[in-house]
């Protein structure tokens, strides 16, 4: 399979969302910098758009953040949701093994994965 490269630096899932008052109950809301993130991740994500995987995959990632202050686990579960959302995996349950790297790029802030079925 391809290597697929996004630019932009991944929001951290923890600071994805706020909470806001619908009918006076507490829900969660994206943050604009998640929204922008998920939309620009959709328009570059050409190798795996529409791939379908159902079934049990892999997956290689290089995160190329612009500090060092970011933490991997928290960009995980955003790219795990960014592929479900252009259709590349079903289901990120059917994920046997994820292999990521944590580089620092302060001019070209990235992601580059490889999804490998299995």
């Amino acid at each position: 399979m391809k290597k697929q490269v996004i630019f932009g630096s991944v929001p951290s899932k923890s600071n994805a969302y706020k909470i806001i008052y619908q009918k006076g109950s507490p829900t969660l809301a994206k943050t604009p910098a998640l929204t922008k993130y998920e939309n620009d991740f959709f328009i570059q994500c050409n190798f795996y758009r529409n791939a379908n995987i159902e079934g049990y995959f892999e997956m290689t990632i290089d995160v190329f953040y612009p500090n060092q202050r970011s933490d991997l686990d928290n960009a995980l579960k955003i790219i795990l949701d960014c592929l479900q959302r252009v259709k590349a995996i079903k289901n990120d349950n059917k994920c046997t093994r994820i292999l990521i790297n944590k580089y620092l790029d302060k001019a070209s802030p990235r992601v580059e994965f490889i999804l490998q079925p299995v």
